[in-house]
């Protein structure tokens, strides 16, 4: 069940973390700093395809909420009524159309033998880059493998950012946990 307080906190837990420069509004600019630290944080070289696609992802996510909004920069509080309109309001949908794109490109960075899931050791490595506790990777890992199979696929991984904004699960897995 979602939790309306829990989902704006969440938001505005999300909005601080983009706002890189700390000047109370993001733009694209934030979103390219924060798919650049993702990147250094796997330590990928930035000039490969895969952080390239991170990169990518994140301006699009950028451009299709700006977009949306007709703004080049948003406030909090554009930021949340735009989040709640084109994401967690449209439940499945809202999420794969505007974050599958960006999960998919770090789930590639992460899968480190290239067979499309993360294993507990990828989670770890997940959880590191984005500044979580990775000795909690473990009992994380379980929580988000919904299908019990050992393994995080794309949809998982998606479904647990989704479950994590609506205040279902305590997993950040963009940072911020």
């Amino acid at each position: 069940m979602t939790t309306p307080t829990i989902t704006q906190d969440r938001l505005k837990q999300r909005f601080k973390l983009w706002d890189t420069n700390g000047d109370g509004v993001i733009d694209r600019s934030d979103f390219e700093a924060e798919a650049h630290q993702i990147v250094r944080a796997f330590g990928e070289d930035e000039n490969t395809p895969r952080a390239a696609q991170v990169v990518i992802a994140f301006r699009q996510m950028w451009d299709y909420l700006a977009g949306k909004a007709g703004i080049s920069s948003m406030s909090l509080e554009q930021f949340k009524q735009l989040s709640l309109d084109q994401i967690i309001s449209q439940g499945d949908a809202g999420f794969a159309r505007v974050l599958r794109p960006t999960i998919q490109a770090i789930a590639t960075l992460c899968d480190i033998d290239g067979d499309g899931l993360i294993d507990p050791r990828e989670f770890g490595n997940w959880l590191k880059a984005i500044g979580a506790d990775p000795s909690r990777a473990a009992e994380l890992f379980e929580r988000v493998d919904a299908n019990g199979d050992g393994y995080l696929s794309v949809e998982e991984l998606v479904k647990a950012v989704q479950d994590y904004h609506e205040g279902n699960l305590d997993v950040s897995l963009l940072g911020g946990a």
